[in-house]
């Protein structure tokens, strides 16, 4: 990058925390078994199922985000049963068509505040009525979604509530959902969350991690056969450990916690500066991805100094940015932004 040069881009960008990397270092003679039966990986799924107030399931740790929602859907869908998700879902936009190419239809809601209603779902299932048509089964949502909102506990209860009465099954895509929990937003804790749905993942890839998901099953059923999707799908590290001990670093003391609330804290300050500014945003800035609203020829300007997506054209000239604050990112990297924008 150029010298001087800041990217807004992901949360992903810097490589991981050091606890994570010394983690990872620890221990690199001794042998263990492979594909997630580890000592760290046993330890860190104990670990997490405990913090989630969880007395039993199921913990998997996967390479990615995208493989973790398509590895979900091959397990719990059958070939004739669909998807219902918002229409900025991640599924639905970001994984080239991932969950269409193993043959489940999507259905694309349209989104409010980045989120599904139980009303909008409780529609598709009434108008999915015979073998004629897909079979309505799953719900995917983001905690925290596409645009940064957060799911409050009335509004999971209520599609919980909707999917137990339709035979429905509710995932939590949990890529950044550290940074929903730890959100000024939030209402709702992990074990809530884990009483309220059916699977979920906690996202390492966007927290500090090398990489890596801890995807976790509530209920798991043997016919789910779900490490043989694993495995099928490419999933099924052989050196799993590179993952658990990963998590078993992220969840010892709450770290992965408390890198989601610095990521927070510096979206809050690049949100505070930019407001006083005399901008607005396309939606509410509570977690660690902001949408400003800019004029377009501020945005060219910042663009030659920061990196950041355009995320939508507003009328008069104005353009809506997405910015995203890590783990790692700075008070002066985000006060420079401000400076620009003032």
């Amino acid at each position: 990058m150029p010298s001087g040069y800041f990217s807004f881009k992901n949360d992903y960008a810097e490589a991981a925390h050091p606890a994570v990397l010394e983690a990872l270092c620890r221990d690199t003679t001794t042998q263990e078994p492979g594909y997630g039966e580890d000592s760290a990986s046993v330890g860190a799924a104990e670990a997490l199922l405990q913090a989630s107030g969880l007395t039993r399931g199921e913990v998997h740790f996967i390479a990615g985000g995208t493989l973790t929602n398509l590895v979900v859907a091959a397990a719990f869908l059958k070939p004739y049963e669909s998807i219902i998700a918002a229409e900025s879902g991640h599924i639905c936009l970001h994984e080239a068509g991932a969950i269409e190419a193993i043959g489940h239809k999507v259905h694309h809601v349209p989104q409010v505040n980045g989120k599904v209603t139980a009303e909008q779902v409780l529609k598709i299932v009434t108008t999915h009525t015979d073998e004629h048509m897909v079979r309505p089964r799953l719900v995917y949502i983001s905690q925290s979604t596409e645009l940064g909102s957060v799911y409050s506990r009335a509004e999971l209860e209520a599609l919980s509530q909707v999917c137990r009465q339709s035979g429905l099954i509710l995932y939590v895509d949990g890529a950044r959902l550290g940074s929903a929990l730890v959100s000024a937003a939030s209402d709702t804790t992990l074990p809530e969350l884990a009483k309220l749905v059916d699977v979920f993942y906690v996202g390492g890839t966007k927290n500090g991690a090398l990489f890596g998901e801890a995807l976790v099953i509530k209920d798991p059923s043997p016919e789910h056969h779900f490490r043989y999707h694993l495995k099928q799908r490419g999933a099924l590290l052989a050196k799993g450990r590179a993952i658990g001990a990963q998590f078993e670093a992220l969840l010892s003391d709450g770290v992965w916690l408390t890198l989601a609330r610095h990521a927070n804290t510096m979206a809050a300050r690049l949100a505070t500066g930019i407001s006083r500014a005399g901008h607005r945003f396309a939606y509410e800035p509570v977690t660690n991805q902001i949408f400003p609203i800019l004029p377009t020829a501020l945005v060219q300007q910042l663009e030659q100094r920061f990196g950041f997506y355009r995320w939508g054209q507003e009328s008069g000239g104005a353009v809506t940015i997405r910015l995203v604050t890590s783990w790692a990112t700075s008070e002066e990297a985000v006060d420079l932004f401000v400076s620009a924008v003032g």
